[in-house]
Formats: C-alpha cells, structure tokens, sequence
C-alpha cells in the first residue's frame, strides 16, 4: 500500500476490484454513490455490481437478498443515509436474519464525522457510532487513514457475518507509514506515557497525536491508542496495555453521552472494575447549521486540538491532586 495519502474509499474499493477478479461470490451495490475506482467495477464485473438509486432501504434489501444466495456482499453510500435512513431495514434483514441465516455483508458508509464539512448536519454523522454498535452482531469498524482501510478488507472478505465501515470523506494524512497495523485485537499501541493515554477512532486519532505532541513540548508525555474496532476489540489485551495509566481520554468524532464510544468505555471500565478515570472527548450533542472549516467546527463543539488540550490538561491536574472528576 502507497504512503501517499489517497481516500480511504479509493484504497477499500481498489481492494475490492481485484479479489472480484478472483472470486465470483463477491457482489457490490450502491446507492447511486460514486468514484474513479467503482466506475472501474462496473466496467469490469457488470454482472455482480448494481446500482439501486437513491433508495438505501433497498440497498439493504437487496444486500441481504444477495447475502442468503451466498454472496459476499459490499453495500456502499454515503455514512449517514447508509445507517439512519436505513435502520429498519438493517436491524430486521441484516441483524435479526442473521440470527438463523449465514451472511456475509460489509456496509460501507462514507462520510464520518465532520467530513462533508460544507454539506451541513443533513450529510455529517455523529451518530452512526451509537446506533450500529447498538445491534449485537454487527462488527464496527472505524480506521484512521488509507493503509488501515485497506488492511481491514480482508478481514471483512473473510469474517462471515455483518460489518460496518465507517470511512472519512476527506484524504487525510497516513499514520501507517512503515507498517500495516495487526488487526487482530482491534486496536494498535502508537505511544507509550505516563498518567493518561488517548484511546482514539478515525479522524481524532490524528488529534489525538496532535494534543500529544503540544503535551509533548511542555514536558508532558500521553499514551495513544488507535481503537479501529468498536465492537470486538479484544478486552483482556485492551485492559493490559491501559494498566499503567491513571486515567483514559476516549476521543470520538461523535456525539458525546450519547451511548457510542464513551459509554462503550465506561461499561468496559466498570465490569472489570478497572481503577481509572475516564474523560470523554466528543461532538457536544445538538446540530450546527454554521460553515466553516472542519478545524473551526471541531474547536466549536469541543473536540479541536485547542479545546482538548484545554479539557485534557485539566483532566491531567484532577488526576495529579487527586481532586475527584
């Protein structure tokens, strides 16, 4: 996989042309949502691909339809339509029949975050991490760059069952650069520190190093985490590597308290009654209307490098004087 930065779509999608060279079960459909490599796709295998227009209920319907024949089946659109548009669909054709019947389904949704930065709170999605890890047998997946969107396509090719992958709109820098990271535990140790560690998911990963390199210059080192597997990371390796730390910040491009990455981490904290604390770094709940830069949106719902290195050090001081959270 190439170092320069490229869309994570692209790099999935490309992963995806070539095993369709090689592997008649696998089946694509969208949404009537695009790019380079799709149109490549559909030139190549016309006969596995379809576009069912702008009707995500019936991408899913189709999918599972598809899934049951003994497909392997990627089903692709934009990340807010492809869950919350949807969910119906998904929770009784996908979850529920799943229960009873062997699928194979990765739902790939485009446009985490902030990432349609311009397109306003009809096409961002904050709220994709709560709803998808709330159905029990679906696998979230939520990679940081290019390199571990690709790495993540064999493991969804070969896991039987459902998944979700939620991908970044924007080309963002790569934080692989001289390795793929192992994917087995769902998640990948990038630092080691003292006191706290930033456990992090997509796009605030790359805050997450930011906020720790301006600790960094003041002397202050920080553990980091990237946490790429929302819902079956593996707990008792998860629990070692966050052993020497007294306190964890969760980072999440979604909405805090509102039952996604934080609430994950707090049930995890209090059923093997780990002594920690814990501070939730996410999107202060409510939808802004305002444009801007996706840097400006963040520092004004709380997540921007600034309004976390604000929040963080005085999480850091609480900890240090012991002063309760």
């Amino acid at each position: 996989m190439s170092n320069r930065p490229i869309a994570m779509r692209d790099a999935f999608l490309d992963r995806v042309c070539q095993a369709m060279a090689e592997d008649d079960r696998i089946f694509f459909v969208t949404a009537d949502f695009g790019s380079p490599v799709l149109d490549r796709i559909r030139a190549q295998f016309p006969d596995r691909f379809a576009n069912v227009g702008i009707a995500e209920q019936n991408l899913i319907n189709v999918s599972a339809g598809l899934a049951v024949e003994g497909f392997k089946v990627f089903a692709y659109a934009i990340a807010p339509f492809i869950t919350m548009r949807c969910y119906e669909q998904i929770r009784v054709n996908l979850a529920l029949l799943s229960e009873v019947r062997s699928m194979n389904v990765t739902l790939i949704g485009v446009g985490a975050g902030y990432s349609y930065v311009v397109s306003g709170p009809t096409h961002q999605c904050y709220e994709d991490l709560t709803i998808m890890r709330a159905l029990p047998n679906i696998a979230v997946y939520s990679p940081s760059d290019h390199v571990a969107t690709a790495a993540l396509f064999d493991q969804c090719l070969a896991n039987k069952g459902l998944k979700y992958l939620r991908l970044d709109a924007q080309v963002l820098p790569v934080i692989y650069e001289s390795t793929v990271p192992d994917l087995t535990g769902g998640f990948n140790v990038h630092r080691s520190g003292a006191d706290i560690c930033f456990l992090a998911t997509g796009y605030m990963l790359h805050t997450a190093f930011k906020v720790a390199d301006q600790l960094a210059a003041s002397g202050i080192n920080v553990g980091v985490i990237d946490l790429f597997d929302i819902s079956r990371f593996a707990g008792d390796q998860l629990e070692t590597a966050l052993a020497p730390y007294a306190g964890i910040v969760t980072m999440e491009e979604g909405f805090r308290g509102r039952g996604g990455m934080d609430s994950m981490m707090f049930e995890f904290i209090a059923r093997r009654d780990l002594q920690m604390r814990i501070l939730n770094i996410g999107v202060e709940p409510g939808y802004r209307f305002e444009l801007g830069t996706r840097t400006e949106l963040h520092e004004q719902v709380g997540i921007g490098v600034q309004a976390v290195t604000k929040s963080v050090t005085e999480f850091m001081r609480k900890i240090q004087s012991k002063i309760p959270a």
